[in-house]
């Protein structure tokens, strides 16, 4: 069974962010109604501390040395994480932007999935080099200010081209992002910012 894969990375459930996601969500279900949705929230899931024997496995890999039967079940859990996303057919990512970036469990479960010889390995003669295929990929980024219009009043945002990046790295390149902003201020534009994304999402998720 095809699957799209979910993350949820708000702690609120009734942010921005995952509102859009359920508009998302919704219209997908309609058009590929047997498709898997695997939801996965990362401030309910538990994501691993990148220290001890997970840190330990990582250098131990890139230094060509086994894994002690510690580190490799410290390995396990981020290769059952990493497995979650190179499963997925289908991604879509919806995430506020805190503090210009992203919030610290989007990282941190990036952080423990992107692993040499997991998500990516290193070649002396070419570099760096992804090990995920190449997926559709939609991300919804809920934000304080107007990063559409370009009336975001001198604020940068260093989330998209982050997570652009971060993707690219290990393989997922179709990747196209969703602001949903502004989400602070007078309700007027609050409103229409969240109506134009909301008819974005529908449509997009009906030919995801």
């Amino acid at each position: 069974m095809p699957k799209l894969l979910h993350l949820a990375c708000s702690p609120r459930a009734d942010s921005e962010s995952a509102a859009g996601a359920c508009v998302f969500v919704e219209s997908f279900r309609k058009a590929r109604p047997d498709w898997e949705i695997d939801a996965m929230n990362l401030w309910r899931e538990p994501l691993p501390e990148f220290e001890g024997y997970l840190l330990e496995a990582k250098y131990a890999r890139i230094g060509g040395k086994g894994f002690t039967n510690s580190q490799h079940d410290a390995f396990a859990v981020a290769e059952r994480l990493a497995l979650r996303l190179s499963l997925a057919d289908r991604v879509l990512i919806s995430t506020p932007m805190w503090n210009f970036s992203i919030p610290y469990k989007l990282k941190q479960w990036l952080d423990v999935i992107i692993q040499p010889g997991l998500t990516f390995r290193f070649d002396p003669a070419q570099g760096y080099l992804p090990l995920l295929k190449d997926r559709p990929t939609v991300v919804i980024l809920a934000s304080g200010s107007d990063f559409v219009t370009g009336m975001n009043r001198g604020r940068i945002d260093m989330a998209t081209p982050y997570l652009r990046e971060m993707l690219r790295f290990i393989g997922i390149q179709d990747v196209r992002f969703v602001p949903i902003g502004p989400t602070t201020g007078p309700t007027e534009p609050i409103r229409a910012a969240r109506d134009a994304a909301h008819r974005r999402l529908a449509e997009m998720a009906a030919r995801f």
